[in-house]
């Protein structure tokens, strides 16, 4: 049988896909402050939500037990306790279901001798980085049930990178086998494309910080901070030392994530002027024109979910196109690489 088949390739970007799914759940459940609903982890009785009055009052009474009804919530609704458990639920069982996604297919084409072994260890480093991402969506979540009702922005950043890494890396293993030809390439231009993607998964980073503190719903207004300033007076008094306020103060990490914005689309910018200088394929000059219009739409995204306060649609559609705007580069790069 043929090893690194089109069934590997569609098993890989169903992972994508169900990946993609993840981060619009998981991006719902923290713009509706859902992701402390549920204050334990049961891997396999987890999956199966409350089904009766009292599996519901049970749910509900352990919640009250932590910070976040104590401090934020207290005199909820049984009703509006459902709302956020829901969300909080499906973002779980998700994880689960992509779990198996992956390892009963990998199973079965590793039994069927049907991988490589280049693919083999691609996927088993694959599997590694999901079991990992799913820790840390625990860690993160206990992080914020002892005293303070808040997940660490900190859990959350990785978290969210590690989703978005996995994501990239399965799509990179995926294109492996899609385009197996290696070709010439320009290594100026690819080492650019390098750079570019660090910047981008910086700004995903911050973007997570930003989430986790809740700086978007400080400085409201753009293309200047608040009071007409570029750089807000309490950028660089909320925290001491200094530094700490771009890592924990919410001036200063909003002041980083706008600032690696421009930084981001200066980036892609020159990609694109580059590029005209060189011949390039037809997959080549596609996955650049999709770079640029995607950091326009994001660009416009974050403007607006700024201004408007973060809305939980501008939220979520700002965190989904980060996304495929990684996915983009992610293409790019590999269409530039191999």
């Amino acid at each position: 049988m043929m090893k690194d088949n089109k069934k590997v390739i569609y098993w890989l970007l169903t992972g994508c896909a169900l990946i993609f799914i993840m981060v619009i759940v998981g991006g719902i459940t923290r713009l509706t402050h859902s992701g402390l609903s549920i204050s334990n982890y049961k891997l396999i009785s987890g999956t199966i939500p409350p089904l009766n009055d009292v599996e519901w009052n049970n749910a509900f009474d352990l919640y009250k037990q932590y910070p976040e009804y104590q401090k934020i919530n207290k005199g909820m609704s049984l009703e509006d306790f459902k709302d956020i458990y829901f969300w909080e639920w499906i973002h779980r069982v998700i994880g689960r279901f992509i779990g198996v996604v992956f390892f009963i297919p990998f199973m079965y084409f590793l039994l069927t001798k049907q991988l490589t072994k280049a693919t083999i260890r691609k996927s088993i480093l694959l599997m590694v980085m999901g079991g990992f991402q799913g820790f840390l969506g625990w860690y993160m979540v206990s992080s914020g049930l002892v005293d303070r009702p808040d997940v660490s922005h900190y859990r959350l950043a990785m978290h969210l990178t590690t989703a978005f890494l996995t994501f990239a890396y399965t799509f990179w293993v995926a294109l492996d086998l899609w385009f197996p030809n290696r070709k010439e390439v320009s290594i100026s231009f690819r080492n650019l494309i390098r750079a570019s993607a660090a910047v981008l998964i910086l700004q995903i980073i911050w973007g997570a910080f930003v989430a986790g503190l809740d700086a978007g719903w400080v400085h409201n207004h753009w293309p200047l901070m608040s009071d007409g300033q570029f750089i807000h007076d309490s950028v660089t008094i909320e925290q001491t030392p200094v530094w700490r306020n771009f890592v924990e103060g919410k001036s200063g990490v909003q002041f980083i994530h706008r600032t690696l914005a421009y930084i981001v689309v200066a980036f892609i910018g020159l990609i694109w002027y580059k590029s005209k200088k060189l011949t390039t394929t037809v997959l080549q000059k596609r996955g650049v024109n999709i770079l640029v219009a995607l950091v326009g739409i994001q660009f416009v995204l974050g403007v607006l979910t700024l201004l408007w306060q973060v809305p939980v649609i501008l939220g979520v559609l700002h965190q989904v196109t980060a996304f495929v705007l990684l996915a983009a580069m992610t293409f790019t790069l590999h269409r530039f690489t191999k």
